[in-house]
């Protein structure tokens, strides 16, 4: 007799995602996660008394995407989000909103003039381009500006591509770019489901399963008008409470058919002829029907034999460092007084979040926190990166000096592979029979959480052409 129906190997979010919906659909699951807490980078945790996240985080794609989708059928306790706010641009006159228009990039005075109307024709270009299936969709950022521009909207570019896909504007692409400053949506439309007949019993899910794969932007002339008319990224949100809220949120939704085993690193996943069976650690195996892996992909090799080519496309998937930095403020500051999150683009770039203005009881009562995130090359020597991130951070604040009563430093990687324009995504199924593969290496779309919650949506696709569910 089987131990457990199906075995997850990893308890970050992707893994409890999984988890959480296989168990609703009558499955009895078993995580095992190497750490001594579950959440990975889904999660917060006290610092002298302010409450810090894995990093900043913003959950997109909120009121459409697979997040939403996943959190209506099959969350039986729901996080209260707030209004995720604007994106800003820090220079030494103080904050701009980031543009997400024509219109408002003409007038966006932190690039100078000129530069500003080559940057708008190019953008109009690469969108009418993408709409006429004329985009070469591999091409860096770099090689689509137009020549000429000045050494600082350079930086701000390379800024940017640093945000949307962890790399610089040489090795990110122009559809990313254009996907994730959301001029065209990588989410799944409310109007997908519009001309479906739900039959009784029919869920979301088992809906968005069927027809995400088969969206594909239809009507792209939506994304030009949009350069006219857009105001600001759609459906984004932050977890009132932290992103702990969202973690717990998960975890009170579990049934009693899932259980959950920290400290439990896998050494081995399990196989009979080409189809798995189950995983072993160091002091036990566990048998089961599926096996579902949503640590590094790139580890996977060391449990379990593939295919040479596929380990060699796995040695391709692209990954970034990064360093937060994060400070807690004496009293709240004037620079921070936003909900949202700003760019510092000039001598190096940061990403800045003061997340307790979403929940004052993040931060002790009169006072901040503000997280600073910012890529670093994981060659060089991480206490000179510090050093490195605290100066910019004095020189783009000159008054935070003398409000820091905490400082935290996190050293993580961010997402499990990098959006890059020669970057591998594995999808969901292994060459493993019965092997199924979860999380943010595995599917390219949005950022963080919501990237992960894709990977599920496409795990239980993949388990439904199967005839698994």
């Amino acid at each position: 007799m089987l131990d457990y129906d199906v075995i997850i190997v990893g308890g970050g979010i992707s893994g409890l995602l999984s988890a959480l919906t296989l168990s609703k659909h009558g499955k009895k699951v078993l995580v095992l996660e190497k750490d001594d807490a579950v959440g990975g980078n889904c999660n917060s945790y006290i610092v002298d008394g302010f409450q810090v996240d894995t990093g900043p985080h913003a959950i997109t794609h909120l009121r459409e995407g697979p997040l939403r989708r996943l959190m209506d059928e099959y969350f039986t306790y729901l996080p209260f989000f707030v209004d995720y706010g604007h994106y800003y641009v820090r220079t030494e006159k103080g904050l701009t909103k980031i543009p997400s228009n024509i219109k408002d990039f003409v007038t966006f005075d932190v690039l100078p003039r000129k530069d500003r109307l080559m940057l708008s024709q190019a953008l109009t270009k690469a969108l009418t381009q993408m709409t006429f299936g004329m985009l070469d969709g591999d091409q860096p950022v770099y090689d689509y500006l137009p020549k000429g521009l000045s050494e600082d909207t350079y930086d701000f570019v390379n800024a940017i591509a640093y945000f949307l896909s962890g790399k610089s504007m040489k090795d990110t692409s122009v559809n990313r770019v254009l996907y994730g400053s959301s001029f065209v949506r990588d989410s799944v439309s409310e109007d997908v489901f519009g001309d479906v007949e739900v039959a009784p019993g029919t869920s979301y899910a088992s809906m968005i399963s069927d027809k995400l794969s088969k969206y594909h932007l239809r009507d792209h002339l939506t994304s030009l008008s949009r350069l006219a008319t857009n105001k600001v990224a759609y459906a984004q949100a932050y977890p009132r409470g932290g992103l702990r809220s969202l973690l717990k949120a998960v975890l009170y939704s579990m049934p009693e058919t899932v259980q959950i085993k920290t400290c439990s690193r896998v050494s081995k996943i399990l196989t009979d002829g080409e189809k798995a069976i189950g995983v072993a650690n160091d002091t036990d195996s566990y048998s089961s029907d599926i096996v579902v892996y949503t640590g590094f992909v790139k580890s996977l090799p060391c449990l379990v034999e593939l295919p040479s080519d596929y380990i060699k496309k796995l040695s391709t998937i692209d990954q970034t460092l990064s360093l937060t930095v994060w400070l807690g403020l004496k009293e709240k500051m004037k620079e921070f007084d936003y909900t949202g999150s700003e760019v510092w683009f000039k001598g190096g770039a940061y990403w800045a979040m003061p997340i307790s203005n979403y929940d004052a009881s993040i931060a002790p009562k009169g006072k901040q926190l503000v997280g600073f995130t910012f890529v670093i090359d994981d060659k060089n020597n991480i206490e000179n990166e510090k050093k490195k991130a605290l100066e910019l951070i004095r020189r783009a604040v000159p008054d935070i000096e003398n409000k820091i009563e905490m400082t935290h430093y996190q050293l993580t990687i961010p997402e499990k592979a990098a959006v890059t324009i020669n970057g591998f995504f594995t999808g969901t199924r292994s060459p493993v029979k019965n092997l199924y593969l979860a999380g943010t290496d595995t599917d390219s779309r949005s950022m963080g959480v919501t990237r992960a919650a894709y990977s599920v949506v496409e795990m239980l696709k993949a388990m439904k052409e199967d005839k698994i569910l």
